[in-house]
């Protein structure tokens, strides 16, 4: 029996506008040759049919295969688990990876992390990073921000969460909008530390 020792990165897509994000963040870790654990709640597969032209297919498994297909990875490279597959590794301390990005993250799942709630897999995932002082971070697409947000966004930082809003700058002058998702997918990889070309770091 072989043992992967790839890192393996958590990516969740909830239901706030910015798919395109989380696929390009998706095609570069696939990429960077890391393993994925993939969820997507039902409001996101709404907001990615909305925004994008991916056809993704509801059940996991077939969402599985899709997806590998799509970004060329490796048999098993990307896994997709469902709201509720409460015995996957993500679900608990000792099998969850130690790095989790919620891109995009609406506000109700920002809530629901600054709460404990819990209620689906994405969610426990998320606390589970918060209990183990793991890497955790999120990706808000909002605007404009009421004080509701704000408490709940503070309240993770100081949790050892990380807000990364999908803020693009355009100091590197961009001539496309997959400029400005790049833009965004570069600073989510530097948090990783994942090596990235899509932009180079200030001052290079």
């Amino acid at each position: 029996m072989t043992t992967d020792n790839r890192e393996t990165v958590t990516l969740a897509m909830t239901g706030a506008s910015g798919a395109q994000y989380a696929w390009r963040l998706l095609e570069c870790l696939v990429a960077a040759d890391r393993n994925v654990f993939f969820m997507i709640s039902k409001a996101a597969q709404l907001v990615s049919a909305t925004e994008t032209d991916v056809p993704l297919p509801a059940r996991p498994q077939l969402m599985e295969s899709f997806l590998t297909d799509r970004y060329r990875a490796r048999e098993g490279q990307i896994r997709v688990f469902g709201p509720e597959q409460w015995m996957s590794p993500v679900a608990s301390g000792s099998g969850a990876p130690s790095k989790i990005v919620i891109c995009p993250a609406s506000m109700g799942v920002v809530s629901a992390i600054a709460t404990g709630a819990s209620n689906n897999l994405i969610e426990r995932a998320a606390d589970v990073a918060l209990k183990e002082r793991r890497q955790l971070i999120l990706v808000p697409r909002e605007s404009p921000f009421s004080e509701i947000h704000l408490e709940n966004m503070l309240k993770l930082t100081r949790m050892g969460a990380v807000i990364l809003p999908a803020s693009p700058g355009f100091y590197n002058e961009p001539e496309s909008i997959g400029d400005l998702v790049d833009f965004v997918v570069a600073r989510i990889l530097n948090q990783l530390g994942i090596e990235q070309s899509l932009m180079p770091r200030w001052g290079e």
